[in-house]
């Protein structure tokens, strides 16, 4: 009797574990243009020439089909407003050019806009950041949709997922 019991008990507890895993994966996303935490150089942001960062992915899992970027200001007056936003990324993607977009699609940012916008806060440093995804599929999007769409299409299809955070505040 005590067997199935045991045996149940370790199925359940490898399930978990697994789960976990999965739910836990870790990718990376860095720059060379400034360290996790660190500061934004203003050449990246509107008081600049407004061009994306140099970044660089690792930890991609094997069985991820496409990436999202997401670039956000959670810190912004009116609540989260986002930079950034392209998914469908291929999934063997490991850089991105300063100054240049992954090919992917680009959906619409809350400049109203497609493509990327760096930081241009009211005063005050805000902090920046840089997500990247791993989906297990593509998203059936079109160009420019919203962060919200995004949100939701995304929703129960992330394996993976990393973060950078830069922080900027504007010149006086």
């Amino acid at each position: 009797m005590r067997k199935p019991i045991t045996t149940g008990a370790v199925v359940i507890l490898l399930a978990v574990i697994a789960s976990f895993a999965a739910e836990g994966a870790k990718m990376k996303i860095t720059s060379s243009a400034f360290q996790e935490g660190g500061n934004i150089p203003s050449k990246f942001t509107c008081d600049g020439s407004d061009t994306s960062p140099p970044l660089q992915i690792t930890g991609v899992p094997s069985e991820a089909k496409s990436l999202v970027l997401i670039v956000d200001d959670p810190d912004a007056p009116s609540g989260l407003f986002t930079h950034w936003l392209i998914w469908n990324i291929p999934p063997q993607t490991n850089s991105v050019a300063e100054g240049s977009a992954p090919k992917g699609v680009e959906g619409t940012n809350d400049f109203g806009k497609s493509g990327y916008r760096g930081p241009c806060p009211p005063p005050g440093t805000h902090r920046y950041s840089f997500k990247i995804f791993a989906l297990d599929r593509d998203l059936e999007l079109h160009s420019g949709a919203k962060r919200s769409q995004v949100d939701a299409a995304m929703k129960g299809h992330v394996i993976a997922q990393g973060e950078l955070v830069g922080r900027y505040a504007r010149r006086k």
